[in-house]
């Protein structure tokens, strides 16, 4: 089943990577460049929500790839490019935050580089997996515009992965934690998919991705960083999504993605659009 389901598992995801139990054969490869968009938003998830006081375009352009080292083994790695924008201010914020640029500002900045390996222990009909991945240190920060290109931390994410391939279909379900340094709460992470085979070309999915803060952490950012909650501390959110994927042929396809939240804290309100190209071999 394993030829079956894997053209959808690499759907793209708002996660960065793909977050599923089968893994590639020894010395096959895969590599996808996507572009993921969260447009002009100025309302971000809280209790109460609150607003930025400006619109806020955040932009991602990544590369991510895989390659088998044997049958059970997988390396994979992901390169995030942040393109942020953020707006004239709504009214003068110049006392609140005086470093604050008033203006319209953009930066394009390198996000958080991972690092990863994934390795199947069974696979008896329901496969078995572990992953770890290593999320590094390597974003940016500018006061003058509060923005923020990734976390500033390490992160370490243990998942279990586990899931089925039928006919014409797919189930997959994960769970671990986000674990990061300096101060930064770790979150427990879960989510699921479920993917059919429309038609010959073409594969339909539906997911479910959940994140909790577990509030241990107690880092100090700067205000300005706070208000464009840009990758501040105690993110959470409930999201789902539909995502497909086109087939051009067995070495090359197309995907398009979107995600919106149920529920969130410290996260975007505004739903997600991703798009992207593959290449397998």
């Amino acid at each position: 089943m394993k030829q079956l389901v894997l053209p959808a598992l690499f759907l793209i995801t708002f996660n960065a990577f793909s977050q599923s139990p089968w893994t590639k054969n020894k010395n096959e490869g895969y590599i996808q460049a996507s572009f993921t968009t969260i447009g002009s938003y100025d309302k971000i998830y809280g209790n109460p929500d609150y607003k930025p006081q400006r619109e806020i375009t955040d932009n991602t352009l990544q590369l991510y790839g895989e390659y088998g080292v044997t049958d059970k083994t997988t390396l994979f790695a992901n390169i995030p490019l942040k393109m942020v924008k953020t707006g004239n201010f709504t009214e003068d914020m110049s006392v609140i935050f005086p470093s604050f640029t008033i203006e319209e500002t953009s930066e394009t900045l390198l996000g958080n580089i991972q690092l990863g390996i994934k390795h199947n222990f069974s696979n008896n009909k329901w496969l078995l997996s572990g992953q770890l991945s290593i999320e590094a240190n390597t974003s940016s920060y500018k006061e003058n515009s509060g923005i923020r290109s990734g976390y500033d931390a390490w992160t370490f994410t243990p998942l279990f992965l586990t899931g089925r391939g039928f006919d014409s279909w797919y189930i997959q379900v994960f769970t671990g934690f986000d674990i990061r340094t300096n101060d930064y709460s770790s979150n427990y992470k879960l989510g699921g998919e479920v993917g059919y085979k429309a038609l010959n070309w073409l594969w339909v999915a539906g997911f479910l991705d959940g994140v909790a803060s577990l509030k241990n952490g107690d880092v100090i950012l700067p205000q300005e960083n706070l208000a464009t909650g840009l990758y501040v501390n105690d993110q959470s959110y409930a999201a789902f999504g539909l995502k497909l994927i086109g087939e051009f042929n067995k070495s090359f396809g197309a995907n398009v993605g979107f995600g919106g939240a149920f529920a969130g804290r410290n996260v975007a309100k505004a739903p997600a659009l991703s798009f992207g190209l593959y290449h397998k071999f």
